[in-house]
């Protein structure tokens, strides 16, 4: 059974957020197009695709807040244990992003838009969630990082290994500034060392667990 190690804000709290942000939005992009407060008031269609809007922007923040659709968890084994990117998060992040451009795009084509403010909007919407979510996850798609009590294996883009843990000699976790677990350097009997470098695999999410695991199972080497 899937473990979750970390937990979104309460489902009350994240919906009432989205709402706050649809709501937001919507009110918000009345400047996209080339109608009166008045016009819209009356029940103008215009209201429809502020709606789509603020649809839009939604989208962007379930991008964005990875959490809300898919809380952090990892699948223990015996003396095992395995942490990766959810590979059925980014193919539904991926799919669920293309819904922005559809919605800009018949926007565009159904509605009198401002063209300036319309395609800042369009802009914003659809740069944010490839360059703060999108990007990374592809890069990092394939890595992982596999501890058991015989071996550690990694893959980090081209650089990949996997050691027995009796050929290690010690295993040092390195903290940023903030005490805060972001890389793992072994040292190997041999006199050869290699850094895993935790923070360039987008497993932020697992550092607490990461050093449980290897504190607890590999006594002795940690320093």
């Amino acid at each position: 059974m899937a473990k979750i190690i970390r937990h979104t804000y309460p489902k009350e709290f994240s919906i009432g957020m989205l709402l706050l942000i649809f709501v937001l939005s919507s009110l918000l992009s009345s400047q996209i197009f080339n109608v009166s407060w008045r016009v819209i008031m009356s029940g103008s269609i215009v209201t429809v695709g502020m709606g789509l809007v603020g649809g839009a922007v939604v989208i962007m923040a379930l991008i964005l807040w990875e959490e809300f659709l898919f809380p952090v968890h990892i699948k223990p084994k015996e003396d095992e244990v395995v942490f990766r990117n959810h590979d059925t998060k980014l193919k539904t992040q991926v799919l669920i992003y293309f819904l922005i451009p559809v919605i800009f795009g018949f926007i565009y084509f159904y509605y009198e838009v401002n063209h300036v403010r319309f395609f800042i909007w369009a802009l914003v919407c659809s740069v944010v969630p490839v360059a703060g979510k999108l990007l990374s996850g592809i890069k990092n798609y394939n890595d992982f990082l596999k501890l058991t009590n015989e071996t550690i294996e990694y893959k980090n883009n081209e650089e990949t290994g996997i050691f027995r843990v009796t050929d290690i000699e010690r295993i040092t976790l390195i903290k940023d500034e903030s005490d805060v677990l972001h890389k793992v350097q072994i040292s190997m009997t041999n006199g050869n060392q290699v850094l895993i470098d935790l923070d360039e695999m987008e497993l932020e999410a697992y550092y607490e667990t990461i050093q449980t695991f290897i504190i607890g199972h590999y006594k002795g080497l940690v320093r």
